[in-house]
């Protein structure tokens, strides 16, 4: 089998540099148009340049692809919807998007400025929003699309002086989570991505031995088979250094307490039962916890 893109629209944010320029080299390599966006900022968000998203395309036109570049900021949705409209009066779709802008304004939560949060979120979380929102209907209406948020291992489980980070991208779970069910039924698939890759994000963090591991190539090859035809949907793929894994979200079955011991008290005490794993599953949706929970209430009151 071979994966191709051929005929397909890929808008990848972020594409300047790092795993986002990586992603749109091999889209392109593989058949697809692809546009560049990138502010062109810092790592820390701050300055704007449009040489590296104009670099990228020069790259793709040069090996025979087809490409353009978008300097939207991702966090304004105006500036968004203008990278759309361009994409549709170049190429009359939008087939795949992969939300992988970000920056890093890392500080421990005590020394975190509300306006650093407020950033961090807005650039990751209010970006993906603003993007898949651009294309949604367009995707919905030509009844195909395919969607990549990029997450993170920080926003899975956490990361010291990552608060804001880790906020935003277990927030992009969420959003995955609910357009895939919405998405479904017009062949709309969206996925997640948590990459580890040398990055401008991760030059000054890790030392250079484990960063030469690191390269972006590998973690590219994840975010490919989450938008390919044949891709799944809703899936957290974990990727770095040529390793691949799945993150799912599993609820333990727990118990029921009835009336009179539905006290904090009764909770601790039947604690390594709620804890108990050997009947753990994963929830297809919100709602499915809900009706555990009221299976077992009804159980109760039919054996009573």
């Amino acid at each position: 089998m071979s994966i191709r893109f051929d005929g397909k629209v890929a808008i990848v944010t972020g594409a300047g540099n790092g795993l986002g320029r990586s992603h749109a080299l091999e889209l392109a390599k593989r058949g697809a148009k692809v546009v560049i966006n990138d502010l062109g900022g810092s790592r820390d968000g701050s300055g704007a340049s449009s040489d590296a998203a104009k670099a990228v395309v020069a790259e793709i036109e040069a090996a025979g692809g087809e490409a353009i570049s978008h300097g939207a900021n991702v966090a304004v949705y105006s500036e968004v919807e203008d990278m759309v409209r361009q994409t549709i009066q170049k190429w009359g779709r939008v087939d795949i998007l992969i939300n992988n802008a970000g920056i890093l304004r890392d500080k421990s939560f005590s020394k975190m400025s509300l306006d650093d949060f407020n950033l961090v979120m807005d650039v990751h979380l209010m970006g993906s929003v603003n993007c898949s929102k651009a294309v949604w209907d367009i995707m919905k209406e030509q009844q195909y699309g395919r969607i990549v948020m990029t997450t993170s291992s920080s926003g899975l489980y956490g990361n010291f002086g990552q608060s804001n980070y880790g906020a935003a991208k277990m927030a992009v779970i969420g959003l995955m989570n609910t357009l895939g069910i919405e998405g479904a039924k017009n062949n709309v698939r969206v996925n997640a991505l948590a990459p580890t890759a040398a990055t401008r994000m991760t030059e000054d963090i890790l030392p250079p031995e484990v960063l030469a591991m690191l390269v972006p190539e590998p973690v590219t090859a994840g975010a490919l088979a989450l938008c390919y035809e044949d891709a799944p949907s809703r899936q957290i793929l974990c990727a770095g250094a040529g390793g691949y894994a799945i993150s799912t979200l599993f609820e333990t079955e727990g118990i029921y307490l009835g009336p009179d011991q539905q006290t904090p008290e009764a909770v601790i005490a039947h604690w390594d039962q709620i804890c108990d794993t050997s009947q753990h599953a994963a929830l297809e949706t919100g709602f499915k916890q809900s009706e555990k929970f009221l299976l077992k209430a009804q159980q109760y009151l039919n054996e009573k």
